[in-house]
């Protein structure tokens, strides 16, 4: 990988080496990792919800750029957490989602005329 795609990997992998700097590696860590997950997905959907106005006592609280910003939270947590379980993290994602792009173009084949 080169240039402006390979730059967010870069980066994730410098946060990846500061990770294990300051907490360790292991199983308690690596679950933490995906725990982290888990809350950044929940901030996303609360943002969402402020952004709809769905809870009446605190009416519209989020804008959609905040929706965005936790969105790239998850998708950021989601990549550190892969580097626990790939040996390649970027090439792993690369060839996931060259599979699911296949399966879609198969998908929209299957339903044409």
């Amino acid at each position: 990988m080169s240039g402006a795609a390979a730059e967010p990997w870069s980066t994730v992998r410098g946060l990846v080496d500061w990770l294990d700097a300051e907490n360790g590696g292991g199983p308690q860590e690596t679950a933490m990792r995906l725990m982290k997950l888990g809350e950044e997905a929940g901030e996303a959907m609360a943002a969402y919800i402020g952004l709809i106005g769905q809870n009446p006592r605190k009416g519209r609280t989020h804008e959609r750029e905040d929706v965005a910003d936790e969105l790239c939270d998850v998708i950021v947590t989601a990549m550190v957490a892969l580097h626990s379980f790939a040996d390649d993290p970027a090439g792993h994602f690369a060839g996931k989602l060259r599979r699911i792009a296949e399966r879609a173009d198969a998908a929209r084949g299957s339903s044409s005329p």
